[in-house]
């Protein structure tokens, strides 16, 4: 098996909590079902890939198999673009005889489609499920709000430190296993080389940014009570900042080009040969295949501050949840977990790159792959998710966070009058979703 020729890049893994328009919605009326029909049809909804075929092929496998179990029961899949999600689903929610009974949907999503009461608790049945045992923490974190699970995990997606191998051979230098050692590494290429950024970073690259943060001890917000209150101004978190923050000039990435470029801007840059170093994910794998990149860089997982440690990355991924409308809930649940178990992970990752949410299947194709293990490693040493609140949704929508690190790297102000503005208006978001 070649991963190179069979990963299509997932556009839900590009596009997490990019439409959080349902964050600023109010909140629906209570749409649960009083039945529980054990035959009739079930309506799915799913996202509908740049490649979808192969997904499809994957589908179709898992419906086959509950529909041998469930004879009385069709199944129809309907596949949904991603920019128009949000729109759709929040339609169904308000319009229970026009809804499905389960759909995919960003893990990000998950508190403002609970605020929104449109999904069902399923604490139990994930709970009693087998497969459920080997789910990884972060993957269940995902699904779970004020500890009631509200769906299952599909794939998991996480950012590693690509890098051009031939670059590093000629400039002597070994891959950095410091934060520290990362940024003197992107400077020094970018002295040696100055037609190369060292290390591609983005202004609006929030999740890029993440693992500076996490790695010197901040946070990005703390639980209070039953809300959340912003920790973006703690001294560690500062520190984080001030690290990735640093990364932006003339000596690295110069900020007139790089305050303004994002996640898939910097996976092209390194793509296209103009940058040494990018974090991108797992799900980028088929785009620096694609360009003059190929078959001259490695990936190791994104150093931590201390020697040897990896900087926890943010888990991102996609769910699929059944709706409290549905009139079937049992079956729902029983093709929740037939469309996420452990042989349906198996297959999109076979067809599609997307990385199980088992640790156990997890294991299994690292050994397989070499590609996939810096990933894998990356999550065991301990991924970390966003606040399980809607008003995060709110903060992502309102471009809160890439406001701070321009205004930052712009010279408009420091990280201190930054990131105390940027607490101030998530305080505001987290306080209007309760």
């Amino acid at each position: 098996m070649k991963i190179r020729s069979r990963i299509a890049a997932p556009v839900t893994a590009l596009v997490l909590a990019g439409l959080t328009a349902t964050a600023c919605a109010p909140q629906t009326s209570d749409n649960s079902s009083s039945k529980d029909e054990k035959s009739g049809t079930l309506r799915v909804w799913l996202f509908q890939e740049v490649n979808n075929g192969p997904k499809k092929k994957v589908v179709d496998d898992a419906i086959a198999a509950f529909t041998k179990r469930n004879k009385d029961t069709k199944v129809e899949v309907e596949y949904i673009p991603v920019d128009t999600r949000a729109q759709k689903i929040k339609a169904a929610f308000n319009d229970p005889k026009s809804a499905p009974d389960l759909i995919e949907y960003g893990n990000t999503d998950t508190a403002s489609y609970v605020k929104d009461g449109g999904l069902a608790d399923v604490s139990k049945e994930f709970g009693d499920w087998a497969d459920s045992k080997d789910t990884d923490a972060t993957a269940k974190q995902s699904v779970t709000v004020d500890g009631k699970v509200y769906g299952s995990p599909l794939f998991v997606g996480v950012r590693a430190l690509y890098y051009r191998t031939d670059v590093f051979k000629e400039l002597n230098l070994k891959p950095p296993t410091t934060q520290d050692e990362l940024i003197s590494t992107a400077k020094q290429i970018r002295k040696a080389k100055p037609e190369l950024y060292g290390l591609a970073v983005g202004g609006t690259y929030t999740y890029g940014a993440m693992p500076f943060i996490w790695s010197n001890g901040g946070e990005f917000a703390k639980q209070d009570g039953s809300s959340y209150k912003s920790a973006i101004n703690s001294p560690e978190a500062q520190k984080g900042i001030t690290a990735y923050t640093s990364l932006f000039g003339d000596d690295n990435c110069p900020a007139a080009k790089c305050a303004s470029m994002g996640g898939n801007a910097t996976i092209t840059a390194f793509a296209s040969g103009t940058a040494a170093m990018a974090i991108g994910g797992d799900f980028n794998h088929q785009a620096v295949e694609a360009g003059k990149a190929k078959g001259k860089y490695a990936v190791v997982p994104l150093p931590g501050v201390k020697a040897g440690s990896i900087a926890p990355a943010f888990a991102g991924g996609n769910n699929v949840g059944v709706l409290k409308s549905s009139e079937r809930r049992t079956l729902a649940v029983d093709l929740m977990k037939e469309l996420t178990g452990k042989e349906s992970q198996r297959k999109l990752f076979e067809s599609m790159g997307f990385l199980p949410t088992f640790t156990d299947v997890r294991t299994e194709i690292a050994a397989k792959e070499p590609f996939v293990k810096p990933f894998v490693d990356t999550l065991a040493a301990g991924a970390k998710f966003v606040p399980a609140s809607a008003g995060w949704g709110q903060i992502d929508a309102s471009t809160v966070l890439p406001t701070m690190f321009q205004e930052i790297v712009s010279g408009k102000k420091d990280v201190a009058a930054a990131s105390n503005e940027a607490a101030k208006k998530m305080d505001a978001a987290f306080s209007a979703a309760g």
